[in-house]
C-alpha cells in the first residue's frame, strides 16, 4: 500500500463544495470515481481543504492511498485523461503514509478577486465578484495590514460554522489588496483560516473600499469577537485556493507557489 498526493485545480463554478455530499456533484466524488476506475480499487480521497460551492481551487491538496504499481508521478497524466475539462491535476508524487493533508502544519493562501467597474463584464463573471462602486484600494490595504500577526478572529468567522468550540486563534503572514487595471486582488496567506474567513474578511474591506468603515476599525472589529462587528460574507464566486504548501515535508511541491509568503524561520528552498 503506498499514498500518493495530488495538487487539484478546479473551477468551482459546477460543484457543490470540495466534500462528498449525497446526492451532489462534488469535486471529491468526480476525483474520487475518476481514481477508482483508474485503479480497480474503490478510493476515498482526502482532502486538504474543503472548499464552499462555487469556489475555486489552483492548488488544493488531497492524499489517496493504493496498492496499484503505477508511479506517484504518473497519476497527474493518468487522471487528467478521464476528470472533466473543469478539474486538472496539477502534480502527483508519493508521499509517506504518515503524512496527512489536515493534521500537517502548512501555509494556505487565497486570492479573492473584485471586479471593479462601471458595468459588468460576462467573460469575467465566474472568478471575480462584481462591485461598481469606486473602491479605495489604499483603505483596503491600510486595513488589510492589521490583520498581519497572529489574532483570534471570532469576528470573521460564520455562523454557522459546525465546530463552535474549535480555536479561532490563526496567524497571517502577509495581507494585501492591489489593482490591476479594473481588477482588485485580495491575497492573504495564514496558517489556516476559520469557515467563510476570507470571504468575510473581503466583504469587510469592501466596506472599507466604499468608506463606509474607517481603516482603523479593524483592530476594533478584532477586538470584538462577535461576527456582527465585521462586514457581509463576499460570494464564492471571487475566491480561489491558491496554493497549500507543507514546509515540514516539501515546500516545493505545489505547483503554483506563493511569491511572497514565509512562514517564520522557514527557508524556502531554491528552484
Amino acid at each position: 500500500m503506498k499514498r500518493v498526493m495530488l495538487s487539484v485545480a478546479y473551477d468551482g463554478t459546477n460543484y457543490c463544495g470540495w466534500q462528498v455530499q449525497p446526492n451532489e456533484i462534488t469535486v471529491q466524488q468526480v476525483l474520487n470515481d475518476a481514481l477508482s476506475a483508474l485503479t480497480g480499487e474503490e478510493i476515498h480521497t482526502i482532502g486538504a481543504s474543503r472548499t464552499d460551492a462555487g469556489v475555486h481551487a489552483r492548488g488544493n491538496v488531497a492524499v489517496f492511498d493504493t496498492n496499484a504499481r503505477m508511479l506517484g508521478d504518473k497519476y497527474s497524466y493518468a487522471l487528467n485523461t478521464r476528470l472533466p475539462e473543469d478539474i486538472r491535476i496539477q502534480g502527483s508524487r508519493e508521499v509517506p503514509g504518515t503524512f496527512h493533508p489536515r493534521f500537517t502544519s502548512t501555509i494556505k493562501t487565497y486570492e479573492y478577486n473584485i471586479l471593479n467597474r462601471r458595468f459588468p463584464d460576462p467573460t469575467r463573471r465566474l472568478n471575480s465578484y462584481f462591485c461598481y462602486v469606486p473602491l479605495d484600494t489604499e483603505r483596503m490595504n491600510q486595513a488589510a495590514r492589521y490583520l498581519i500577526g497572529t489574532h483570534d478572529f471570532r469576528s470573521f468567522r460564520a455562523s454557522g460554522e459546525t465546530n463552535p468550540d474549535r480555536s479561532t486563534v490563526r496567524t497571517i503572514y502577509s495581507a494585501e489588496v492591489s489593482r490591476s487595471d479594473d481588477v482588485l486582488k485580495f491575497r492573504i496567506c495564514g496558517n489556516g483560516f476559520l469557515y467563510n474567513m476570507v470571504r468575510i474578511l473581503a466583504g469587510t474591506l469592501i466596506e472599507i473600499g466604499r468608506g463606509r468603515v474607517a481603516p482603523d476599525k479593524m483592530p476594533d472589529i478584532l477586538a470584538a469577537g462577535d461576527r456582527s462587528s465585521a462586514g457581509p460574507t463576499a460570494p464564492a464566486h471571487g475566491l480561489t485556493l491558491m496554493e497549500i504548501r507543507y514546509p515540514e515535508w516539501e515546500p516545493d511541491f505545489t505547483a503554483r507557489r506563493s511569491a511572497d509568503c514565509e512562514m517564520p524561520g522557514v527557508t524556502r528552498s531554491a528552484g
